[in-house]
C-alpha cells in the first residue's frame, strides 16, 4: 500500500477504514451542511443590525434572536454527529493500522530492531498511526467546514453590497496567496525532514535513558552520549532554519487575514464619498461582525494542510515497515539431525554499510560441545551469534545446524532449537509466572517452579508478596540485574532447546549474583550446545574451544591452554583481564 502523492491520502485510509470508510464520507458532508446553518444565523443578525439601526418593528428582534439561537444549536448538534461519525471511522483506522503493522513487525527477522532501534519502530507504531486518528477525526470535518464556510460567505458578502464584499476579499485571496507559498512541494520534503529528526531524537533518548545508571555512577553529563547530543543539536539547528525560511510568509499570512477590517473601514469611507447612511452604517457593522469568519477559515485550511503533509509523511514511515521482508521461508523444510552448528564461508554486511561484519568465518561446533566467542569489541561476536540465531540471513556463505540449512528450517522450528540469553534480560511488566512462560506458554505451574529451582531462583521467589504471581514493576516491585539474568535462565531452562548463546550473561551481575548465575549455567548447559560470548575470561577457560574474533574474522582458536602458549591476542587479553580482577585500591 504505497503512499506516492496527496490524492492517494484518502484512498489509502478508506482501505485501512473498511466497512467504516462510509462513516468518513458522511462525517463530511454532515461537517459541510453544519458550516451552511451556521452561517444562517449571520444573516438574522443582519436583520436585527437593520431594525435597530432604522428603529422599526422591533418586536421582532426577539423571534429573529431566538431563531438564530435555534439554528446555531442545529448546527453544533448536525457538527457534533459529524465528528462521532469521523471519530468511530478514525478509531477503526487507527486499529487496523497498528494491527497491520504489528502482525508484519511479528514476522521480523530480530535483526530490524538492532538495526533500526526499538525507539523509531515504537514511535512509527504510535505516533504515526495517531496523526491519521486526528486527521480523520479532526481535520476532515475542519476541511469539509473550510470548503463550505467561503462557498456561504461569498453568498453573504456579495448579498448586501457587493463592493464591500470585495474589499473583505481582497486581504484574504492575498493572504491565501502566502498560505501556498508554504505549501508548495518542498514543504513535503521539509516535513520529512522534520520527523526524521524526531525519530533519530526518539531512537537516541531511548538509548540515553538505558544508559542514565551508568551516567550517574561516572558523574558524566549528556556530553557523555555524544550522538544523543548531537541528534538534540542537529534538531535545534533545523528547527531555527525551518522558522526563520517560513518567517517571511507566516508574517504576512497573519498580517492579511488579521487586517480585514482596516481593508473594509478604509474601503467604506472612500465608498460613502463622506456620506455616511444609515444603509452603510449597517452593512459596515454588518461585514465587521462576519468577516472574522474568513480569518478562521483560513486558519484552518493552513492547518488542515500541514496536517495531511503530517499524514503523507506518516503513511510513508508506515511503509517503511510494512515493506520490509520477513525472512524467506524454503519451499521444502529441512529438519536438524542433531545440535551441531557449523558456519561455512560465512561473510555478512548490515543494511546500508560498506563494510563487512563478519567475512569468511568457519566455525564447527559439535553437538554438546561448549565453545567461547571471544575478542576485542566491534570484532564481530554478537554478530556471528545473531547469524546462527538466524535475525539476519547471511550475504554470502551458509550456516548449518544439525546438517540442515537455517534458511531451509521453518522458523517455528528453528526458535525450539535456540535459546538466547542476553546480557541486557528484559522482563516484561508481568508476574514472574507469565514472564517464565513466554518459553513455552503451554507449561504447567509445576515446571515453571522447576525451572525457576534448577535456575537458583528460589530465593527470589521467597522474598517476593506473592511469590511467582508477583508483577514485576508494580508497587515497588523490582529486580536486580543479575535477578532478572536468572529468571531469563529460567526461561531458557524452560524452553529446553538443545542450543544455548550466552551473551555476556553475567555482565550485570554483582557478585553473589555471578556465583548463582554460574550455577544457573552449569544446569542450563547440561547435554546442550552451548555459545558463550564472554569478556570475563575466567567464565571460558573450561570451553572445549575459544575462537578470537577480530575484525570480523577468526584469528585464532583452540582450548584455553593452547592459545596461551600461542602467546598471541588471547594471551594478551588474557594477562590484561588477569590484572584487572587482581587490582587493588592502594596496591
Amino acid at each position: 500500500m504505497k503512499t506516492e502523492s496527496n490524492p492517494k491520502v484518502m484512498k489509502i485510509l478508506n482501505e485501512y477504514a473498511g466497512g467504516h470508510r462510509h462513516l468518513i464520507t458522511v462525517g463530511r458532508i454532515l461537517a459541510a451542511v453544519s458550516a451552511f446553518m451556521g452561517l444562517v444565523p449571520f444573516y438574522d443578525l443582519w436583520k436585527i443590525i437593520r431594525i435597530a439601526v432604522k428603529g422599526e418593528e422591533l418586536s421582532k428582534i426577539a423571534g429573529i434572536a431566538w431563531q438564530a439561537v435555534g439554528i446555531t444549536v442545529a448546527a453544533l448538534l448536525v457538527y457534533i454527529a459529524a465528528l462521532m461519525c469521523t471519530h468511530i471511522a478514525a478509531f477503526r483506522v487507527q486499529a487496523n493500522m497498528r494491527s497491520r503493522l504489528m502482525r508484519r513487525i511479528l514476522t521480523l527477522p530480530l535483526g530490524v530492531f538492532d538495526e533500526d532501534g526499538t525507539g523509531k519502530i515504537r514511535r512509527t507504531v504510535n505516533e504515526s498511526t495517531a496523526a491519521t486518528e486526528s486527521f480523520i477525526a479532526h481535520n476532515l470535518p475542519d476541511k469539509a467546514v473550510a470548503a463550505a464556510t467561503p462557498v456561504g460567505l461569498l453568498i453573504l458578502l456579495g448579498a448586501f453590497n457587493w463592493k464591500l464584499g470585495l474589499i473583505c476579499l481582497i486581504p484574504a485571496l492575498i493572504g491565501f496567496c502566502f498560505m501556498m507559498s508554504m505549501m508548495g512541494k518542498g514543504m513535503q520534503e521539509k516535513m520529512a525532514e522534520y520527523q526524521n529528526a524526531l525519530d533519530t531524537m526518539s531512537s537516541e533518548a531511548t538509548e540515553y535513558v538505558r544508559g542514565v545508571p551508568v551516567v550517574k555512577v561516572f558523574g558524566q553529563s549528556v556530553h557523555s552520549f555524544r550522538r544523543f547530543k548531537e541528534a538534540i543539536d542537529g534538531y535545534s539547528k533545523w528547527v531555527t532554519a525551518y522558522t526563520l525560511m517560513l518567517r517571511m510568509p507566516m508574517t504576512m499570512f497573519m498580517t492579511c487575514i488579521n487586517a480585514v477590517f482596516a481593508f473594509l473601514v478604509l474601503g467604506a469611507y472612500v465608498l460613502s464619498k463622506g456620506s455616511v447612511t444609515s444603509e452603510m452604517i449597517l452593512n459596515v457593522m454588518y461585514y465587521i461582525i462576519v468577516t472574522p469568519l474568513l480569518t478562521v477559515t483560513l486558519t484552518k485550511i493552513a492547518y488542515s494542510g500541514e496536517q495531511e503533509m503530517v499524514v503523507v509523511d506518516a503513511l510513508k514511515r508506515m511503509d517503511s515497515i510494512l515493506d520490509i521482508q520477513p525472512l524467506a521461508e524454503a519451499k521444502k523444510a529441512e529438519l536438524p539431525k542433531d545440535n551441531s552448528v557449523e558456519l561455512k564461508n560465512v561473510s555478512f554486511k548490515y543494511k546500508d554499510s560498506a563494510d563487512y561484519a563478519v567475512k569468511d568465518l568457519n566455525i564447527k561446533i559439535g553437538s554438546g560441545e561448549h565453545i567461547a566467542l571471544v575478542g576485542p569489541s566491534g570484532g564481530g561476536k554478537t554478530t556471528t551469534a545473531e547469524l546462527i540465531a538466524r535475525f539476519f540471513d547471511v550475504t554470502e556463505g551458509s550456516v548449518f545446524i544439525g546438517g540442515a540449512d537455517i534458511r531451509n528450517i521453518p522458523q517455528e522450528e528453528l526458535m525450539k532449537q535456540v535459546s538466547f540469553v542476553f546480557q541486557d534480560s528484559r522482563l516484561l511488566k508481568a508476574s514472574i509466572l507469565e514472564n517464565v512462560r513466554l518459553a513455552r506458554p503451554e507449561a504447567t505451574e509445576a515446571e515453571v517452579m522447576q525451572a525457576l529451582e534448577t535456575a537458583q531462583c528460589m530465593d527470589i521467589i521467597e522474598k517476593l508478596p506473592q511469590g511467582i504471581h508477583t508483577v514485576i514493576g508494580a508497587k515497588g516491585i523490582y529486580l536486580s540485574g543479575g535477578e532478572q539474568q536468572r529468571i531469563s535462565i529460567a526461561r531458557a531452562i524452560l524452553k529446553n532447546a538443545p542450543i544455548i548463546i550466552l551473551d555476556e550473561a553475567t555482565a550485570f551481575a554483582d557478585p553473589d549474583n555471578e556465583n548463582k548465575v554460574q550455577a544457573a549455567f552449569g544446569e542450563l548447559a547440561k547435554g546442550r550446545t552451548v555459545i558463550m560470548i564472554a569478556h570475563r575470561l575466567s567464565t571460558v577457560v573450561n570451553t572445549n574451544c575459544i575462537y578470537v574474533l577480530k575484525d570480523g574474522s577468526v584469528c585464532e582458536q583452540g582450548s584455553h591452554s593452547e592459545l596461551m602458549e600461542q602467546n598471541g591476542l588471547y594471551r594478551q587479553m588474557f594477562d590484561e583481564y588477569s590484572r584487572s580482577i587482581n587490582w587493588k585500591v592502594g596496591a
